[in-house]
């Protein structure tokens, strides 16, 4: 039997649960809906900060105890201004229009919750993308595919997207939403070996 407690994702991204899969890791999908306004003054990087630590605790307090909660929340950021979802086309194509021949971040953060020693570690990926110029047109044809909406920023690194790049500083898997490559050093901090999950079972765990 496996030494290691259950897993649970508290999100709701088809492109997180994605690349934890692609990677073998077992795990539970808890997603933990929250408010995600932002707060008045805050930065790009306390926005997300706060919104993976809020979805971690909310998905933790509704198992029960002997579980790992993974967050993450991730978010677009252009000269300070944080680009979210756009709710429609004339949102998506003025986000689209903004980025276009300019390089903007792109930030994830991760919070790990160890429900039975309530032991937790929080880490930041941050990625640098650039956009190629482009025309009217282009924009318009890729708003009209649908991909902009549900992804921060108005656009899918994994899709349609990558034709309006030109380059990517820094993790890739943070880009799509979740960073991968922070994943084992995260879990080690709560005493959890994330590399010995990898084609491992695990019962999941019971509500409360």
């Amino acid at each position: 039997m496996s030494a290691h407690v259950p897993l649970l994702l508290a999100s709701g991204s088809p492109r997180r649960r994605e690349l934890l899969r692609s990677l073998g890791v077992p795990f539970t999908l808890a997603p933990a809906p929250i408010d995600e306004g932002i707060v008045p003054g805050e930065s790009a990087r306390e926005h997300v900060t706060r919104l993976a630590e809020a979805k971690g605790r909310a998905a933790a307090a509704a198992v029960a105890i002997g579980a790992l909660v993974l967050a993450a929340d991730t978010t677009v950021t252009l000269d300070g201004a944080i680009l979210g979802k756009p709710a429609g086309d004339e949102e998506a194509l003025g986000m689209l229009r903004r980025l276009s021949g300019r390089t903007h971040e792109v930030l994830t953060a991760c919070h790990l919750i160890r429900t039975d020693t309530t032991r937790s570690s929080a880490s930041l990926a941050v990625s640098r993308v650039t956009f190629a110029p482009w025309d009217e047109a282009r924009a318009r044809w890729y708003v009209a595919t649908g991909e902009p909406f549900d992804k921060a920023g108005g656009y899918a690194l994994q899709g349609l997207g990558v034709l309006l790049t030109t380059g990517v500083e820094g993790s890739w898997s943070n880009v799509v939403g979740l960073p991968l490559e922070i994943l084992p050093e995260l879990f080690a901090a709560v005493g959890d070996d994330f590399v010995g999950r990898i084609g491992s079972a695990v019962e999941p765990p019971s509500p409360r």
